[in-house]
């Protein structure tokens, strides 16, 4: 399978590229009082209001450095109904992607109450890659706007 590398901090992370829409740079995000710190805003993708999850604000507290390499990955997820939205993915040093076998990752065996959108871990010249479970990590952030909502 083919994931996706990119930092939160100094740890590497990946998402399989299978949901992966597109890579956008940084763009300016229309902010909205009152939402968790880990929500960075809104953007107009192609006619279409994204939310934007800032990953490093999630995962670690602090918010993505401002790098030439820092991106917004846009990625499809379901709605409990079965219909797909798009979803922002703010990461720093979102450079390159490689080829992995399923059978690669490894449960660290430790799970995360608090981050269960975390699953296994592989290793890649002698880093260990700690996987985001795109499936999960919808669920864990409350604040999506549901579909069908009118002004």
């Amino acid at each position: 399978m083919l994931i996706l590398l990119f930092y939160i901090g100094n740890v590497m992370y990946t998402i399989k590229c299978d949901k992966v829409r597109e890579i956008a740079p940084v763009v300016t995000l229309k902010e909205i009082p009152h939402t968790p710190d880990f929500f960075a805003g809104y953007f107009n993708y192609r006619g279409i209001i994204v939310p934007v999850i800032d990953l490093c604000r999630l995962i670690q507290g602090y918010p993505c450095q401002m790098r030439l390499s820092t991106r917004i990955i846009l990625v499809d997820y379901k709605e409990k109904d079965g219909s797909s939205r798009i979803l922002g993915l703010m990461a720093e040093r979102v450079t390159e992607t490689v080829r992995k076998n399923k059978d690669a990752f490894i449960m660290p065996g430790i799970r995360s109450e608090g981050a269960p959108y975390l699953g296994g871990i592989v290793m890649e010249q002698k880093k260990m890659i700690q996987y985001i479970d795109l499936d999960k990590l919808p669920a864990c952030v409350n604040f999506l706007p549901e579909k069908g909502i009118e002004p």
